[in-house]
């Protein structure tokens, strides 16, 4: 009968130890995603922080495209208040494609005026934005990869028992923020 012990003993002791292991790796992979969204984030208050300094050079050249510039203005200020508002990430990632898009816009009145098109710090804070356009890019790729994995997990089975029990969520993927990036291009020859 001892023996019984031991072995019922010793099984207990290794489900407790997968169920620590189980554990550690759902809060491992809940901190990548965390920490991916932080590193999104960082990257569109920049982004975010760039618009005044864009619109200022802009208004100078293009005055009278007033719509354009306040479209942006207004899209600015709702990315603000979805981040402090503490916002999900598809909440976030709605105010963002709104800027996006009325940024494109913004680009695409500034291909009317030559003068700006060439004016250095017009062109400057186009080089900046396009980077932090590539640095967005990046973050969103690491963040939705950590997602996956975190998502994997509280989804997979046996970790699935471990994350119920604890009330691990599954975390939103940060997708194209415009139907329009979606379609393919056209190319004509």
């Amino acid at each position: 009968m001892s023996s019984l012990l031991w072995i019922l003993l010793a099984l207990a002791v290794l489900v407790g130890g997968w169920i620590v292991v189980a554990y550690n790796r759902l809060v491992a992979a809940r901190q990548r995603s965390r920490e991916g969204w932080s590193g999104i984030d960082v990257q569109l208050k920049r982004r975010s922080n760039l618009v005044p300094n864009l619109v200022a050079t802009v208004k100078g050249y293009a005055s009278h495209e007033a719509g354009v510039l306040k479209d942006v203005t207004e899209s600015r200020a709702h990315v603000q208040a979805s981040e402090g508002a503490g916002a999900g990430v598809g909440a976030r990632q709605q105010a963002e494609g709104e800027l996006s898009s009325a940024l494109g816009r913004l680009f695409a009145v500034a291909e009317n005026y030559p003068d700006l098109k060439a004016d250095s710090s017009f062109l400057e804070l186009q080089r900046n934005l396009a980077a932090l356009e590539d640095q967005i890019q990046m973050a969103r790729r690491y963040y939705n990869g950590s997602v996956r994995e975190l998502n994997t997990r509280i989804e997979s089975f046996p970790s699935n028992l471990v994350a119920r029990r604890f009330g691990f969520q599954p975390a939103e993927y940060y997708e194209v923020e415009h139907a329009g990036d979606r379609l393919l291009p056209k190319v004509a020859f």
